[in-house]
């Protein structure tokens, strides 16, 4: 399936068409919808603001609905703690064909609660039901929230020249680790199975609430943002275009762990432009840069720094292994997406 309609909206129909068409303005909206940003940030009084943000989830087939219950909690935790508050609250819609068994309606549920008790969140809300239309059970929006001091939160317009840029855990995480589950026989033929175990392994990576917490408790950072839809160059150019500033970016400074790279190989994908909840990209204080490191690297997260941020506008730029340069942008498509839905549609 090769539909350029798949995944998010493109950004000129989100800036031109989205963007005016957000109800009524209300000044106490510090943080509201831009490109790039994770969350929105409201003023609540009292020197506190309250930090939200949502996301559907969808099931990965052939992964236990465990999975699925973590997943939404982590996913939507992640837009929270890149703002750099730990998330506090959650609701989420659980929406479910007709022929679920109350036994997988039971699990994700459990999954759901369990995921939330790790991280140390109050389920306050939600819905959920049985609808026809549906083809499996479907997240139709998790929404968390936090309330933090107005002075202690981060947005991925923070970055400054000078700044390192940092990125964990490497590019593409989700892409290699959905990929290597749905597609596990094709890859078993051409690799070894330690090493698909390893990239199927990278599902429980897909987070950065414990990246993003960290790297605060450090200090020092100026922006997070976590690279979903688009991947690594996408989230670049969001924090670049957000933030006002110019970038320069060397490949060769990633990790990129081996089951990343062979997953992308095998299924001719950019490691660089795929999705990739889980990477966690940072700016921060060049002299506080290794604390960061540091603490990741403790907590067994790697991560390095990957590039500076410039003052220069006009310069957003990505040096590739293979020395090229390349201008961060966000791709036209994911190229996750028409890898994914092949599978779906065999």
């Amino acid at each position: 399936m090769r539909d350029a309609n798949i995944g998010k909206i493109d950004l000129d129909t989100f800036t031109s068409f989205i963007l005016p068409r957000l109800g009524r303005k209300d000044d106490t909206v510090i943080v509201p919808p831009r490109t790039g940003i994770d969350a929105a940030v409201i003023d609540i009084g009292h020197d506190n603001v309250l930090i939200i943000a949502e996301d559907p989830i969808f099931a990965v087939p052939m992964q236990p609905w465990e999975m699925f219950g973590w997943y939404t909690v982590h996913i939507g935790a992640s837009d929270v703690a890149v703002m750099g508050a730990k998330p506090r609250y959650m609701m989420y819609s659980l929406l479910m064909p007709p022929e679920t068994t109350e036994e997988d309606f039971k699990t994700i549920v459990n999954a759901i609660h369990e995921a939330a008790l790790e991280l140390d969140i109050a389920i306050v809300g939600g819905h959920t039901g049985r609808y026809p239309g549906f083809a499996a059970p479907t997240i139709g929006g998790v929404t968390v929230f936090a309330i933090v001091d107005k002075r202690s939160y981060v947005t991925p317009a923070g970055a400054k020249p000078g700044n390192d840029v940092i990125l964990t855990k490497g590019p593409a995480i989700e892409a290699a680790a959905i990929l290597s589950v749905i597609r596990q026989d094709e890859l078993m033929e051409r690799y070894p199975s330690s090493l698909v175990k390893e990239a199927q392994a990278l599902c429980n990576q897909m987070t950065v609430v414990k990246d993003a917490l960290l790297a605060m408790d450090a200090g020092g950072v100026t922006a997070m943002h976590d690279a979903t839809e688009g991947g690594v160059i996408g989230g670049l150019f969001e924090i670049a275009s957000a933030s006002g500033v110019g970038m320069e970016i060397d490949e060769d400074a990633f990790v990129c762990p081996d089951a990343v790279r062979v997953v992308c190989e095998a299924f001719g994908i950019d490691p660089l432009a795929a999705i990739a909840e889980g990477s966690l990209l940072i700016t921060a204080e060049p002299e506080c840069s290794r604390a960061i490191l540091h603490k990741l690297n403790a907590s067994d997260i790697r991560a390095s720094i990957v590039g500076k941020v410039t003052g220069d506008q006009k310069t957003r730029i990505i040096k590739r292994r293979d020395g090229t340069i390349a201008s961060l942008k966000i791709p036209a498509q994911d190229p996750f997406w028409p890898v994914f839905f092949d599978q779906m549609v065999k």
